[in-house]
């Protein structure tokens, strides 16, 4: 971590609500004037769309059934991490785009799928921020999480987490019900190594929790709205955090532990808002004063 070059990080899996996250950074960015460099943790796969066909290939004919976009043999860890620290050293570090569709690709002139050339961040930046599947992961090759100064996980309940995916993947990619549960089983014991082990070194968590009946999400008709929804805050150290301040601003707040707010699913921008703002002022407050003493 670095006082001059903060660096955040939302980690959390696909559909988890990490670009809804992310929305809410950009708008406190703006409104309170500070210049980040935003990381997507898509950036840091180690292949190519095609290219992790062909890898998907080659280990389920090696008997490896469970490769999967979660695990280390997918992504660059290594160079993430190098990212983390160099930009807390001195600001500075290397980053690229993973081009999901036609219009993010249509710009670069290259097909979808596939990665932008490496470039260096330009300088001046106040903060880093990334946003993907492996901001605080830890390996026994690489602590990425050590280099983080506010690490924040965002993650569903597992039985949402999978009506989200079973819906996104058959509205818009057209897969059968069967191929996305053969994608979820595929995934789960690096989902459950490379993902879940990461909330335990966040500093602030977000879970979202249907108030509706989710016990075989295999065939939910539509996915629980933020109304049918609470969402479990908790600060892995309360200190410092005005829970009567976020009790009185949130209508239906209640807390369910010592350091546990549990506040109703369309209160999550608010709760964000009023959470994140003085912690992102202060890291960056902190970062340019001591920037200016060097």
């Amino acid at each position: 971590m670095s006082a001059r070059h903060p660096v955040i990080a939302i980690t959390g899996s696909s559909g988890a609500g990490t670009s809804t996250v992310t929305r809410t950074f950009q708008q406190i960015f703006r409104r309170e004037g500070v210049n980040p460099v935003i990381v997507e943790g898509d950036a840091f796969h180690r292949f190519n769309r095609e290219d992790m066909k062909d890898a998907m290939a080659r280990e389920a004919a090696a008997g490896n059934e469970h490769f999967s976009h979660f695990g280390p043999d997918a992504n660059l860890f290594e160079e993430l991490e190098t990212l983390f620290r160099q930009y807390g050293n001195d600001g500075s570090g290397r980053i690229r785009k993973y081009l999901h569709n036609d219009c993010e690709a249509s710009p670069y002139g290259l097909p979808p799928g596939t990665f932008t050339p490496w470039e260096d961040i330009p300088p001046g930046t106040d903060i880093l921020f990334y946003e993907g599947l492996h901001g605080a992961v830890k390996t026994d090759r690489v602590n990425v999480a050590q280099h983080v100064d506010l690490r924040i996980g965002v993650v569903p309940i597992i039985n949402l987490e999978w009506i989200q995916k079973l819906h996104r993947d058959r509205e818009q990619r057209g897969y059968t019900t069967e191929a996305v549960t053969d994608t979820i089983l595929r995934r789960m014991p690096e989902y459950v190594h490379f993902i879940c082990s990461q909330f335990e070194n966040t500093h602030i968590n977000f879970q979202r929790v249907p108030m509706v009946d989710t016990s075989n999400p295999f065939i939910a008709r539509s996915i629980p709205t933020p109304e049918e929804s609470m969402v479990v805050i908790r600060f892995a150290n309360p200190r410092g955090i005005d829970f009567q301040y976020l009790l009185a601003m949130m209508g239906g707040a209640f807390m369910s532990r010592a350091n546990t707010i549990v506040i109703p699913g369309g209160k999550i921008d608010l709760a964000m808002q009023l959470i994140f703002t003085p912690l992102i002022l202060r890291l960056v407050e902190n970062g340019r004063k001591a920037r200016a003493r060097y």
